[in-house]
C-alpha cells in the first residue's frame, strides 16, 4: 500500500474542512484533505446553497402568479409556468461554480486533495479507499488530524427513505412537483422546503410533534411565519406524531395529542426531523474519544481528548451551522501553526430562511432572564419602515436586548423579509461590545431595512423617532 506523509490531515471537504485546509496552507503547513464526494460538503451541495436557490426560484414563480390577478403595483401578466428541470439545472449550475471555486482555491494554496473514503487506523493514520479510476488505496499519516465529517439526516423509524418518502437532499432536485406533500417536521428545514413546494403548486401539510412551529425560536418571532403559512394555504398539524405510512402506502398515519389517528393523503412525504453528527462508518470508534452524546467532545480550541486530533463543525454538535464550522476550522489551522487562539465568539447568528425570514443572534429576552440579567427589550416594526413598505413586506420587526445597567447589547432578533442580511450588523455589534448608544448614534442609510436596527436601539433608550 502506498504510504504518504503530511503535517495536517483533514477528513472532510465541507465548509469547515476546506477552510481549515486553505488557512493551514496559507500559513505554510503541509496539508492533505480527504473527501469522498464533492468538495463543499452538505452546505454547498445539498444544503444551504441549493436550498436558497430553490427558495428564490419558488418566490419568483409565486410572485409571477400574484401578478395574474389584481396587483397593487399595476403589474399584470397573462400566465406563468415553471420548467422544474431547468430550475434544477440552474440550481446545479450555481453549486458547480461554487464547488469548482473551492477546488481552485485548494489547488492555488497547495493543498493536496485526495478523493476517496477515509477510514481511521489510529490517531495519526488514515486509509483511503479511492474510486476504481483513481487507482489503489492509499495510507496517509499526519502529525495532526482534523475531523470534519459533518452531519447526516435523521430518518424516521418505520419510514425509511425511498419511494414516496424523500429526504431534504432529494427534495432539492425534484423531477416533478407532487400534487400533495406531507412534511414531517416543523423546524427550519421542513418549513423552508415546505414553502418552496407550496409556492411551486403543491398542497402542503406540515406535521410537527411540538405545540408550535420552529420550536427552537421564541413564539413572538414565529408568529409572522405562522401567519404567512396560513395565508399561503399551508396546513399545519401541531402536537401530532407520524406513525408511518398506511397499508396502501399512499397516506401518512398521524396521531394527535389525544391519541386519535387520521390519515393524510400524500404523493410524497418529506422527512425533515433534523440532523445528527456523522460519526459512523469511518472508524471513529478506534480513537475512543470522549463524546458529548452523539457529538465529539471538544474544548475551546476544538481539541478532542486525543492529542493532535481535532474536531470541528457539525461533528461537535449544536449549533450545526456552516459559518461556525468555518470559524472553528480557521482557528484550528492557526493554532497548529503556533498562533494563540480560542473559540469564544460573542454570538453566532442563526438564520431561518422561511417566509418571512428569522434571525437570532445572542440572547433572547428569555435567555437573558434565565441568565439572571436585568435587561431592556425593545422592538421596531417594519410596518413603520419606509423600505419595507416599498418592498410590500411590512410584517415583522427588529428586537434588541440590552443590559439595563450599562446598556451593553446582549442580543438581537428579527423577523421579516430579507432580514438575513441584518445578521452581519447584529454580529458586529455583539462582537464589539456595542451599547444602545453606539447603535443609536450611528447614521444608518435611508431608506433601508437596517434603519429598524437603529430605531430599535433608539426605542430602548426611550426616544424612537419613527414610532
Amino acid at each position: 500500500m502506498d504510504i504518504q506523509h503530511t503535517t495536517l490531515l483533514v477528513i472532510g471537504g465541507g465548509p469547515g474542512g476546506y477552510i481549515t485546509a486553505i488557512r493551514a496552507a496559507q500559513l505554510g503547513i503541509a496539508t492533505t484533505l480527504i473527501e469522498g464526494e464533492q468538495l463543499g460538503g452538505t452546505c454547498l451541495n445539498i444544503g444551504c446553497i441549493p436550498s436558497k436557490a430553490m427558495i428564490h426560484a419558488a418566490d419568483a414563480f409565486h410572485q409571477a402568479h400574484t401578478f395574474m390577478g389584481d396587483s397593487t403595483l399595476g403589474i399584470h401578466v397573462e400566465g406563468a409556468r415553471i420548467d422544474i428541470a431547468q430550475t434544477v439545472r440552474w440550481k446545479d449550475g450555481i453549486v458547480a461554480r461554487l464547488t469548482g471555486g473551492v477546488g481552485a482555491l485548494l489547488k492555488k494554496h497547495g493543498v493536496k486533495v485526495v478523493k476517496g473514503w477515509a477510514t481511521i487506523v489510529d490517531g495519526k493514520t488514515v486509509d483511503v479507499a479511492k474510486d476504481k479510476a483513481d487507482g489503489k488505496p492509499v495510507r496517509i499519516q499526519g502529525e495532526h488530524i482534523v475531523l470534519a465529517t459533518g452531519s447526516v439526516e435523521l430518518g424516521l423509524p418505520g419510514m425509511p427513505f425511498g419511494g414516496r418518502v424523500i429526504s431534504s437532499t432529494q427534495a432539492l432536485s425534484p423531477d416533478s412537483i407532487p400534487k400533495t406533500l406531507v412534511v414531517v417536521g416543523g423546524g427550519y428545514i421542513g418549513l423552508e422546503l415546505g414553502l418552496v413546494y407550496r409556492k411551486l403548486g403543491s398542497d402542503v401539510t406540515v406535521v410537527e410533534a411540538q405545540d408550535r412551529i420552529l420550536p427552537l425560536y421564541d413564539e413572538e418571532l414565529t408568529k409572522p411565519v405562522a401567519a404567512s403559512l396560513r395565508k399561503l394555504g399551508v396546513q399545519v398539524q401541531l402536537g401530532s406524531k407520524v406513525q408511518g405510512l398506511n397499508a396502501a402506502g399512499d397516506a401518512v398515519r398521524v396521531q394527535d395529542a389525544a391519541g386519535r389517528e387520521t390519515e393524510l393523503a400524500a404523493d410524497q412525504v418529506l422527512v425533515a426531523i433534523g440532523r445528527v453528527p456523522h460519526t459512523h462508518g469511518w472508524g471513529l470508534e478506534k480513537l475512543m474519544l470522549a463524546m458529548n452524546g452523539r457529538a465529539i467532545k471538544v474544548d475551546d480550541q476544538c481539541r478532542t481528548s486525543m492529542r493532535n486530533v481535532w474536531a470541528i463543525g457539525d461533528l461537535t454538535g449544536e449549533p450545526m451551522l456552516a459559518h461556525r464550522a468555518m470559524a472553528q476550522g480557521e482557528m484550528v489551522a492557526e493554532i497548529i501553526s503556533g498562533k494563540r487562539r480560542h473559540f469564544a465568539p460573542a454570538a453566532i447568528a442563526a438564520v431561518c430562511f422561511t417566509d418571512p425570514e428569522v434571525v437570532v443572534a445572542g440572547q433572547t429576552p428569555t435567555d437573558a432572564d434565565k441568565a439572571g440579567l436585568d435587561c431592556i427589550t425593545a422592538q421596531f416594526p417594519f410596518a413603520a419602515n419606509g423600505r419595507a413598505m416599498t418592498l410590500e413586506s411590512t410584517d415583522g420587526f427588529v428586537r434588541v436586548v440590552a443590559r439595563r445597567d450599562n446598556h451593553r447589547i446582549v442580543g438581537w432578533q428579527a423577523v421579516g423579509a430579507s432580514v438575513s442580511e441584518l445578521s452581519t450588523a447584529f454580529s458586529h455589534s455583539l462582537e464589539m461590545g456595542a451599547t444602545l448608544e453606539d447603535v443609536a448614534g450611528t447614521i444608518h442609510a435611508h431608506p433601508t431595512l437596517g434603519e429598524a436596527v437603529q430605531e430599535a436601539a433608539l426605542r430602548a433608550l426611550g426616544h424612537a423617532l419613527h414610532i
